[in-house]
């Protein structure tokens, strides 16, 4: 099933060089608190993907920015904002070893 087209655009070329992967842990899972988590990532623009986790972390989020200090003021501003956090880890991308592939369909 075809969920959408889309066109890749190069973030790098639209000034958007900074990719960060953010690691988000909570103090609570109640519905409420998870209802209002993914809606506050869902009104980020920056946020392009966000990912619900099993492990010691409870979500992945994927931010693409402007610079460093955009992203301390969005990090400042909208993810400190989120209720019920017990964490953030931010890991930097330096470069993309493979970009967004199409899936591995499976040949019958």
């Amino acid at each position: 099933m075809i969920e959408r087209y889309t066109a890749v655009v190069s973030a790098g070329a639209v000034g958007l060089p900074i990719t960060a992967f953010v690691r988000l842990t909570l103090l609570s899972h109640t519905s409420a608190i998870v209802d209002e988590i993914e809606q506050r990532l869902r009104a980020i623009p920056e946020v392009v993907e966000a990912y619900l986790l099993a492990g010691d972390d409870d979500y992945l989020v994927k931010i693409v920015i402007a610079s460093f200090e955009a992203y301390e003021d969005l990090l400042r501003r909208e993810i400190r904002a989120i209720p019920s956090l017990a964490s953030i880890k931010t890991t930097f991308a330096f470069a993309v070893t493979k970009p967004q592939s199409p899936l591995p369909m499976p040949l019958h």
